[in-house]
């Protein structure tokens, strides 16, 4: 066995590490939680109501954790809630969205969706991909990968 990067790794794709999503009811009171163990709130709530999530990203001691609360009716954090999963993502951004998208796709990964803009990452386009082995990862496309705004 090799440790040598697939061309279709993420690594190889110059994807960066960015948060852990978890689940929650309350914001505040698993803001609280984390706050014990030494995180605190890295930038203001944000409230998306295409993904129909409310959330907050919170640094500390360890990986940025972004805590997410269903934000509508049929949000898919609620999913999440009913299945008692907390933590259910691992985002990663990427200079090359569209190629790493393509790529990502060709190893059997899923998208659970369509890109689409997040307000918590000021409108750049993120998609959510099921990956053969039932992990969720999220992908961000980086400030630089975005396209101009007139």
């Amino acid at each position: 066995m090799t440790n040598t990067p697939s061309k279709t790794s993420l690594q190889s794709l110059g994807c960066t590490f960015h948060h852990i999503g978890i689940a929650c009811k309350n914001l505040d009171r698993e803001q609280q939680v984390w706050e014990q163990l030494g995180y605190t709130q890295e930038s203001p709530e944000f409230a998306d109501p295409i993904q129909k999530i409310k959330g907050r990203f919170l640094t500390g001691p360890g990986p940025r954790l972004e805590i997410l609360a269903p934000g509508g009716e049929s949000s898919p954090v609620e999913g999440f809630l009913k299945r008692r999963t907390k933590m259910y993502h691992q985002a990663f951004t990427t200079p090359q969205f569209d190629a790493t998208l393509v790529a990502l796709e060709s190893t059997g990964a899923r998208r659970t969706a369509d890109p689409a803009s997040a307000i918590a990452f000021s409108g750049r386009r993120i998609v959510f991909l099921l990956l053969p082995n039932g992990n969720l990862i999220e992908i961000i496309e980086s400030p630089t990968d975005a396209p101009s705004t007139p």
